[in-house]
Protein backbone atom coordinates (compact mmCIF):
# COMPACT_ATOMS: atom_id res chain seq x y z
CA UNK A 1 0.00 0.00 0.00
CA UNK A 2 1.21 3.34 -0.77
CA UNK A 3 1.94 5.91 1.57
CA UNK A 4 -0.29 8.67 0.20
CA UNK A 5 -3.02 5.71 -0.06
CA UNK A 6 -2.04 4.77 3.94
CA UNK A 7 -2.75 8.44 5.20
CA UNK A 8 -5.87 9.16 3.16
CA UNK A 9 -7.78 5.98 5.30
CA UNK A 10 -5.52 7.28 8.26
CA UNK A 11 -7.39 10.62 7.90
CA UNK A 12 -10.65 9.49 7.03
CA UNK A 13 -10.92 7.02 10.07
CA UNK A 14 -8.65 8.75 12.82
CA UNK A 15 -9.47 12.52 12.54
CA UNK A 16 -10.31 12.77 15.75
CA UNK A 17 -7.13 11.65 17.32
CA UNK A 18 -5.04 14.36 15.72
CA UNK A 19 -4.47 17.49 17.25
CA UNK A 20 -5.41 20.93 16.38
CA UNK A 21 -2.12 22.17 14.95
CA UNK A 22 -2.28 19.11 12.09
CA UNK A 23 -5.92 19.63 11.27
CA UNK A 24 -5.23 22.84 10.99
CA UNK A 25 -2.34 21.85 8.36
CA UNK A 26 -4.98 19.51 7.04
CA UNK A 27 -7.66 22.25 6.60
CA UNK A 28 -5.24 24.25 4.85
CA UNK A 29 -5.08 22.15 1.39
CA UNK A 30 -8.66 22.80 0.85
CA UNK A 31 -10.31 26.36 -0.42
CA UNK A 32 -12.45 27.66 2.52
CA UNK A 33 -13.98 30.86 3.57
CA UNK A 34 -13.95 31.15 7.59
CA UNK A 35 -10.17 31.49 8.75
CA UNK A 36 -9.29 28.20 9.50
CA UNK A 37 -7.18 29.33 12.71
CA UNK A 38 -10.39 30.59 14.83
CA UNK A 39 -11.67 27.03 14.23
CA UNK A 40 -12.56 24.32 17.13
CA UNK A 41 -11.62 20.78 16.82
CA UNK A 42 -14.75 19.56 16.26
CA UNK A 43 -15.52 22.37 13.40
CA UNK A 44 -11.74 21.61 11.76
CA UNK A 45 -13.16 17.80 11.96
CA UNK A 46 -16.12 18.71 10.26
CA UNK A 47 -14.82 20.96 7.79
CA UNK A 48 -12.38 18.12 6.45
CA UNK A 49 -15.05 15.74 6.05
CA UNK A 50 -17.03 17.78 4.19
CA UNK A 51 -14.52 19.18 1.89
CA UNK A 52 -13.21 15.57 1.53
CA UNK A 53 -16.74 13.89 1.08
CA UNK A 54 -16.82 12.17 3.94
CA UNK A 55 -20.12 10.97 5.16
CA UNK A 56 -19.85 11.13 9.32
CA UNK A 57 -21.31 8.49 10.55
CA UNK A 58 -23.33 8.49 13.55
CA UNK A 59 -21.08 7.05 16.62
CA UNK A 60 -22.55 3.79 17.98
CA UNK A 61 -23.76 4.30 21.14
CA UNK A 62 -22.95 1.64 23.99
CA UNK A 63 -25.73 0.11 26.09
CA UNK A 64 -25.33 0.24 29.71
CA UNK A 65 -26.17 -2.76 30.98
CA UNK A 66 -29.30 -1.88 33.86
CA UNK A 67 -29.78 -4.98 35.91
CA UNK A 68 -33.12 -5.30 37.20
CA UNK A 69 -33.26 -5.40 41.10
CA UNK A 70 -34.97 -7.59 42.48
CA UNK A 71 -34.48 -7.10 46.49
CA UNK A 72 -35.37 -3.62 48.41
CA UNK A 73 -32.93 -2.07 50.41
CA UNK A 74 -33.78 -3.46 53.83
CA UNK A 75 -33.12 -6.97 52.26
CA UNK A 76 -29.72 -6.04 50.24
CA UNK A 77 -28.80 -4.33 53.84
CA UNK A 78 -29.16 -7.68 55.52
CA UNK A 79 -27.55 -9.68 53.17
CA UNK A 80 -24.70 -7.80 53.22
CA UNK A 81 -24.72 -8.76 56.78
CA UNK A 82 -24.93 -12.00 56.40
CA UNK A 83 -21.89 -12.20 53.89
CA UNK A 84 -19.82 -10.09 56.10
CA UNK A 85 -20.59 -12.55 59.16
CA UNK A 86 -19.59 -15.72 56.93
CA UNK A 87 -16.25 -13.79 55.29
CA UNK A 88 -15.47 -13.66 58.80
CA UNK A 89 -15.66 -16.68 59.49
CA UNK A 90 -13.78 -17.56 56.09
CA UNK A 91 -10.73 -15.46 57.74
CA UNK A 92 -10.80 -17.22 60.72
CA UNK A 93 -10.27 -20.43 59.42
CA UNK A 94 -7.66 -19.59 57.04
CA UNK A 95 -9.84 -19.85 54.08
CA UNK A 96 -8.82 -17.19 51.97
CA UNK A 97 -10.25 -17.92 48.41
CA UNK A 98 -13.74 -17.88 49.80
CA UNK A 99 -12.85 -14.71 51.51
CA UNK A 100 -11.99 -13.28 48.72
CA UNK A 101 -14.78 -14.20 46.79
CA UNK A 102 -17.14 -13.23 49.09
CA UNK A 103 -16.07 -9.75 49.35
CA UNK A 104 -16.88 -9.52 45.57
CA UNK A 105 -19.91 -10.54 46.34
CA UNK A 106 -20.44 -8.10 49.06
CA UNK A 107 -19.03 -5.49 46.75
CA UNK A 108 -21.72 -6.17 44.25
CA UNK A 109 -24.52 -5.63 46.69
CA UNK A 110 -23.34 -2.76 47.65
CA UNK A 111 -23.40 -1.30 44.44
CA UNK A 112 -26.96 -2.75 43.59
CA UNK A 113 -27.86 -1.26 47.17
CA UNK A 114 -26.48 2.56 45.66
CA UNK A 115 -28.26 1.76 42.21
CA UNK A 116 -31.73 1.07 44.06
CA UNK A 117 -30.94 4.18 46.56
CA UNK A 118 -30.71 6.98 43.46
CA UNK A 119 -33.08 5.00 41.07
Amino acid sequence: MSEETHKKIHDEKHLDKLTVKELRDIAAEFPHERAIHDMKKEELIAFIKAAKGIKDEAPLKKKKHVAKIKMSKPELKAKIRALKGLRRQALESSETEKAVLLRYQISRLKKISRRVVAG
